[in-house]
């Protein structure tokens, strides 16, 4: 007869591929049920986005048969619920569990569109996810959400006056745009947009989030580091396009999150437009910006590399719109873009279990 701990001791030689632990030892396992031949359990995943569910749960039907009895039918359901950095005491954002920073050091790099790519294909796997606009000048998440005509919704609670995040494709939005008048421009001096940004985090509804991504505007500013005093932020996701003159800015912009003073670690390199895709020759690519640049300055700097997305028209056509291409998940783009998510998904997961929670930047060093 099979037991409950036969099952259990067969699962312990099962090791969590990224944690490099055993998935008992991690408390992955749950629900253990054994009927005659019939075994069924569950592993609980540290994302939704797991990259690697497929490859564990093999692994776990393969240790029962080989370990228990090669007659068990074997039945793994997979479950996940998202690691956290952040403390679950904390006042601002108390059900917030990631907060990601999505920078570049140069503009017309695609980092609005990668945010909100990444942040549409993590929804699609279930998580909870939200998006803030902190391009508090150029805010372009309300046209790439297909909310440029929204307009903020704010209720009462406890008290004070709380803004409500659109919510679109399950991201939940939130951006200047929402205030500002689309047509005009945004001339306000650094400690009036800072102060704009921390309303957009603390003046907010965002209830429960897996992970809440910050869209940060170009270079190193005021925006950056009233978000680092503001918050504990998780890591920090960095946008380049394979030229020098991108990486040399993405390279200061990973210098500035590596600052011994503000020290939010680098969860890894997006390298956006990284070849052209003609649509009547799907299958050739076009290096037009030079080839595996982002990748070879991750390689140099000891930075996880997060994927590559290529030049195609519909990717820009689906911002104009305000649908993200990963709603058309089997296009060449779409897979892109979800192979990008899953890494990330993967490296906050990797960054939580190794590294502990990033503490808030003392605002006095600036």
């Amino acid at each position: 007869m099979i037991t409950q701990q036969q099952v259990i001791d067969a699962l312990s030689n099962v090791e969590e591929p990224d944690l490099k632990k055993d998935l008992v030892t991690l408390n992955m396992i749950k629900d253990v049920a054994v009927d005659g031949n019939n075994v069924s359990f569950t592993v609980v995943l540290t994302t939704p986005a797991c990259p690697l569910k497929e490859l564990i749960r093999n692994a776990c039907i393969n240790a029962v048969k080989y370990y228990v009895s090669q007659e068990a039918e074997v039945t793994v359901n997979l479950t996940a619920n998202t690691t956290r950095s952040t403390n679950a005491d904390d006042v601002l954002l108390p059900g917030v569990k990631n907060i990601i920073a999505v920078a570049s050091g140069k503009g017309g790099v695609g980092k609005s569109t990668v945010t909100a790519n990444i942040a549409v294909a993590l929804a699609q796997t279930g998580a909870r996810v939200g998006i803030i606009d902190a391009d508090i000048f150029g805010p372009s998440i309300p046209i790439m959400f297909g909310l440029q005509d929204e307009r903020l919704f704010v209720e009462e609670k406890n008290g004070k006056t709380m803004m409500i995040p659109a919510s679109r494709f399950g991201v939940k939005v939130l951006s200047i745009g929402f205030i500002a008048d689309t047509n005009q421009a945004i001339v306000w001096r650094g400690p009036m947009a800072s102060r704009a940004l921390k309303q957009l985090i603390s003046d907010a509804e965002w209830g429960e989030l897996d992970y809440l991504f910050v869209d940060l505007p170009p270079g190193t500013s005021d925006i950056h580091l009233t978000l680092v005093s503001a918050v504990p932020l998780t890591g920090a996701v960095i946008v380049s396009t394979p030229q020098q003159v991108a990486l040399a800015d993405a390279r200061k912009a990973i210098g500035m999150f590596q600052m011994e003073s503000i020290h939010v670690p680098i969860l890894g390199l997006v390298q956006n437009m990284a070849y052209f895709t003609p649509a009547e020759l799907p299958e050739n690519k076009y290096y037009i910006f030079g080839k595996d640049g982002g990748e070879k300055l991750a390689t140099e700097l000891g930075i996880p590399f997060l994927g590559e997305i290529p030049i195609v028209q519909s990717i820009c056509d689906g911002g104009d719109q305000g649908i993200p291409i990963v709603m058309d998940e089997d296009s060449k783009a779409a897979i892109a873009f979800y192979t990008a998510a899953r890494n990330t998904a993967q490296q906050i997961a990797i960054r939580n279990a190794h590294q502990p929670p990033t503490q808030r930047v003392m605002a006095a060093g600036f």
